[in-house]
């Protein structure tokens, strides 16, 4: 079996002949996931989205459009701004979700999977941030690792462009990637990106148990349920619900609270103080055994 042929067999891709939508910015993981999408039979249309973060984006635009040309594909290329303000990588993202088309397919490998655990895990992240991407239909490279998708696009006859930002030490991912991953290697004398991955895909499973036995609570509204009932459910499942029911839905996605957000809600339920401050400039507060989320006013 080749290297086009064992990628294959590792992707996650939808029948032949599906039209599919692609987030393509010319580096090498999604330049990967264009050939091998393409080598699965799937009609695709390519979408490319300018930042203008550098000086070079206009030629990365023209490049992926070059390919497209010679490949025979459909081209859109989606020019934004992003805002300014801090943590440029979380606005850029959120401008890309909303630009992108639903569903589109990016070229996120298991390596990234295994980063993204990391960085989760440093964020004091639960059980969802243990498990990221696993299941997302979007994520059809999850099973890939990056190493030989990389290796798929040098043996092309294509040429991957080269974000320079992604070797900069400023970005937290870098770091982790460039730094962290390999002193846990070494730690471990063995390649830790599969065991994160594995340990990914167990917890997704018991995260789906999880989701069935609280189907019910998850059901109640936060308005409609009295403390003392809550007061006597186990902490975990306090904790989970709560996790749930004040998380946000945003441009770029769903965002649960934090673990120190999740705790100051338990103390408003269990009427230790009388209300708190949550993320997006909301409040909880408890009135007798009634809980109100208040949403900040436009």
């Amino acid at each position: 079996m080749n290297l086009l042929e064992n990628l294959l067999a590792q992707c996650h891709f939808r029948d032949g002949g599906t039209n599919v939508d692609l987030a393509v910015s010319g580096g090498p993981d999604s330049l990967g996931l264009l050939l091998l999408a393409q080598a699965a039979g799937l009609v695709v249309h390519v979408h490319h989205v300018d930042h203008h973060a550098r000086p070079s984006s206009t030629d990365d635009a023209r490049h992926v459009r070059a390919i497209c040309e010679r490949l025979g594909v459909p081209f859109t290329l989606h020019d934004v701004e992003v805002p300014p303000g801090a943590n440029f990588e979380s606005r850029a993202r959120a401008v890309r979700r909303a630009t992108l088309p639903k569903g589109v397919l990016t070229g996120h490998t298991m390596d990234d999977l295994a980063e993204t655990i990391l960085i989760n895990m440093m964020r004091g992240a639960g059980l969802d941030g243990l498990s990221p991407m696993i299941g997302d239909p979007t994520k059809p490279l999850l099973d890939v690792r990056r190493r030989d998708l990389h290796l798929l696009v040098a043996n092309s006859e294509f040429r991957a462009l080269h974000d320079e930002t992604n070797d900069s030490p400023d970005f937290v991912r870098n770091r982790v990637r460039h730094e962290l991953l390999p002193l846990l290697d070494e730690i471990a004398q063995r390649d830790v990106v599969v065991l994160l991955a594995r340990q990914a895909s167990v917890v997704r499973d018991e995260r789906s148990w999880l989701d069935i036995l609280t189907a019910p609570d998850l059901a109640q509204r936060l308005s409609d349920v009295d403390c003392r009932e809550l007061m006597t459910w186990p902490c975990a499942r306090l904790r989970r619900w709560l996790r749930v029911t004040l998380s946000r839905d945003e441009s770029d996605g769903v965002h649960p609270p934090t673990s120190d957000e999740v705790e100051r809600a338990l103390h408003v339920v269990r009427g230790d103080v009388v209300a708190t401050e949550l993320s997006g400039g909301r409040r909880l507060s408890r009135s007798g055994q009634r809980l109100t989320l208040d949403e900040p006013l436009h």
